[in-house]
């Protein structure tokens, strides 16, 4: 299911280039974020052809609003940095992945610090909105913290689900790996971005 849904969000990619304008893709955020938010419902649901279509039509949407990132810093540094960072995100979550899955360590602790993280980037990446936090020092920074925290998801979800998931869990235990996949993709192309722009 997470392959798919990497898949699902290449067709979303494929379908924002092609078909979808641009005033559009804010509505479409706007739409990703309320879908976080009905997935606590969700989760509850044991209908589990709900949970599934619920992350495809995630992925998907993902995949048209991170479009004009990915297209942005493809005029930055060409379409070798979105090939590189892809790759280094791949090999970073694999390897993160395996050693969480076979290591005996439980990282159930780093749940907290993870959400103070994330609400420090989030509040962070607000400000930056204003002070220029897309590029120098701090935009390195953000970016830099952000892999860290993604980084450290992928460990805590990993070491969560290796003991076994109900039916009704794995859609969402797919969902959470996805966001820490993309995201840490994000934040790596920006880390790499920003760097090739200061070049």
């Amino acid at each position: 299911m997470f392959t798919i849904s990497i898949l699902v969000s290449f067709a979303g990619t494929w379908v924002g280039v092609e078909f979808v304008p641009a005033w559009m893709v804010l509505p479409l955020v706007v739409v990703e974020l309320i879908m976080l938010f009905s997935a606590f419902m969700l989760r509850r649901s044991r209908n589990r052809a709900i949970g599934y279509g619920f992350v495809y039509a995630f992925s998907f949407i993902s995949g048209i609003t991170i479009f004009p990132s990915v297209s942005y810093y493809a005029n930055v540094g060409g379409s070798s940095l979105i090939t590189s960072s892809f790759l280094l995100t791949g090999i970073i979550f694999a390897g993160l992945t395996a050693y969480a899955y076979n290591s005996k360590r439980d990282f159930s602790w780093l749940g907290g610090m993870l959400m103070v993280g994330l609400l420090t980037l989030i509040g962070l990446s607000i400000i930056g909105l204003f002070v220029g936090g897309f590029s120098g020092p701090l935009g390195l920074g953000i970016a830099g913290l952000g892999i860290m925290i993604f980084s450290g998801f992928i460990l805590y979800d990993i070491s969560q689900y290796r003991h076994g998931l109900s039916e009704e869990e794995i859609p969402f235990a797919v969902l959470s790996l996805y966001l820490n996949f993309i995201n840490l993709f994000l934040y790596i192309l920006r880390f790499f971005g920003i760097l090739s722009s200061d070049d």
